[in-house]
C-alpha cells in the first residue's frame, strides 16, 4: 500500500510549489525513484487538470553516458531537452540516488563541460526562467547512512522537513526580505571567516518550498566586486562527485585570489577556472529550516540548515536577489554559525542581526527554530 505521506508530498509539490492549473503543461524527471512514487505524483498532477510529459532517467546510465560524453553530443543532448523544456509551464524534478559519488570519477574537464553546455542553455536559461520548477530529493539508504542515521529514522526525517507548514515559514521570512531589501553593507564573522560585502539594491528572495523541498533560506547577492576578506566553510560539500573539506576562500573585490581544500586543492581551482565567472559571487544565503541541524553532504538540504548561510561560487539567479554574474558553476558552499560549530555572527549595516545561529532582532525571531516548528 502505497505511503499516504507521498500523497500529501505530491500535493504540496503541485499546489504549494507549482500552482498548477489545468492550463499548465508539466515535465516529470525523475532519477532513481520508486515507480509507485513516480506513478502517484503523475497521478496527482493529472488530478489538477494539467498534462504530464515523463522522463525516467538511471544515474549509473547517465554516469556511462557522460564518461563518453563529447562536445557534439553535449549540444546535441542540450538542443532535444531545451526544446523539450521550452514546451512546458511546469517542472518536477524527483532526484534519488543509489550513490552520491557515482559520478566522481567522470573526468573534471567533462563535467565542467557538461555544465557549460547543457546547464546553463537548459536549466539556467530554460528552465529556471521560464517554467515554474521545483526539485525534491528522494530518501534513500544512502541518504540515511551520510546522515548517521538508521534508514527508518531518516524517512521520517525526510517527510517532517518537507511537508512542513511552508506558509508559515513563508510568513516569518518575509521580514527577512524586507529587511535585506533595505541592506547595504553586510559582515560575516566565524572561526576563520571575516568578509564584508555590499548587497544594495541586489534585492531578497524568500525560498518557503516553491522551487525547492526540503526548502527555508531567504537569497540574495553581493553586489559583484564588493566582498572581501576570508571565509573558512565548515561542512563538507559534495560538487560534481567529488568531496571537499575545509574550503578556504581568500577574496578581493569580488574575486576568488586564493582557494584551497585540503587533497582537493587542484579539483577545487579547476572548477573555479570553469570560466570567468566562476570565481566570482552569485549567492549569499540565510538558512532557517527548523528540521535541517547537520551537513548530510547533500546541498538542497545542507544549505537550509538552521542557523547556516551558504556563500555561492558561481552564476546568479535573475534579479530580484541577482548581480548579473554569469557562470556555469553555481556550488553553494555552508558555513554553519551555531554554538556547536564554533559560532558566528551576521551584522547588517553594522546591526547585529543573528548571533550563534539565532535571529536577535525581534521582528525576525519567527525564523528561530522553536517557532518555526
Amino acid at each position: 500500500m502505497l505511503d499516504s505521506r507521498v500523497t500529501a508530498l505530491a500535493e504540496l509539490l503541485c499546489d504549494h510549489s507549482c500552482r498548477l492549473t489545468q492550463e499548465d503543461r508539466v515535465l516529470i524527471h525523475a532519477f532513481d525513484i520508486p515507480e509507485d512514487v513516480v506513478a502517484e505524483v503523475v497521478r496527482v498532477v493529472q488530478s489538477r487538470g494539467a498534462q504530464v510529459a515523463l522522463r525516467l532517467e538511471s544515474n549509473i546510465a547517465r554516469r556511462q553516458l557522460l564518461l563518453g560524453m563529447s562536445l557534439e553530443n553535449a549540444r546535441t543532448i542540450a538542443k532535444i531537452e531545451k526544446f523539450e523544456m521550452e514546451q512546458m509551464t511546469a517542472y518536477i524534478a524527483l532526484r534519488g540516488t543509489h550513490n552520491v559519488s557515482e559520478n566522481s570519477d567522470v573526468p573534471g574537464e567533462i563535467q565542467s563541460m557538461w555544465s557549460r553546455e547543457y546547464g546553463v542553455p537548459v536549466v539556467h536559461q530554460t528552465r529556471v526562467k521560464h517554467t515554474k520548477w521545483v526539485a525534491l530529493r528522494w530518501p534513500t539508504p544512502g541518504m540515511a547512512q551520510q546522515a548517521s542515521q538508521s534508514t527508518y529514522a531518516f524517512e521520517k526525517f525526510f517527510f517532517d522537513v518537507c511537508t512542513l507548514d511552508y506558509a508559515k515559514m513563508a510568513a516569518a521570512a518575509k521580514p527577512l526580505a524586507e529587511l535585506m531589501d533595505r541592506t547595504d553593507r553586510v559582515r560575516v564573522t566565524s572561526p576563520g571567516t571575516d568578509f564584508s560585502m555590499s548587497i544594495k539594491d541586489i534585492g531578497a528572495v524568500p525560498c518557503t518550498g516553491e522551487c525547492n523541498i526540503p526548502d527555508g533560506e531567504c537569497f540574495s547577492a553581493p553586489v559583484k566586486e564588493s566582498v572581501n576578506g576570508v571565509v573558512q566553510f565548515n561542512t563538507v560539500s559534495l560538487y560534481l562527485g567529488t568531496e571537499f573539506s575545509n574550503i578556504r576562500y581568500e577574496i578581493k573585490d569580488g574575486k576568488i585570489i586564493d582557494a584551497t581544500a585540503g587533497a582537493q586543492t587542484e579539483r577545487l581551482n579547476q572548477i573555479l577556472d570553469t570560466d570567468e565567472g566562476a570565481r566570482y559571487f552569485g549567492e549569499f544565503a540565510i538558512g532557517f529550516n527548523p528540521h535541517i541541524l547537520h551537513p548530510m553532504r547533500d546541498t538542497l538540504f545542507d544549505e537550509k540548515i538552521a542557523g547556516s548561510l551558504h556563500f555561492t561560487p558561481g552564476g546568479a539567479y535573475d534579479p530580484p536577489g541577482g548581480n548579473g554574474n554569469k557562470s556555469a558553476v553555481h556550488w553553494d558552499t555552508v558555513l554553519i554559525q551555531r554554538p556547536d560549530y564554533g559560532g558566528g555572527e551576521i551584522f547588517f549595516d553594522d546591526v547585529l542581526v543573528r548571533k550563534d545561529g539565532l535571529f536577535v532582532l525581534p521582528e525576525l525571531e519567527g525564523l528561530n527554530p522553536e517557532n518555526l516548528k
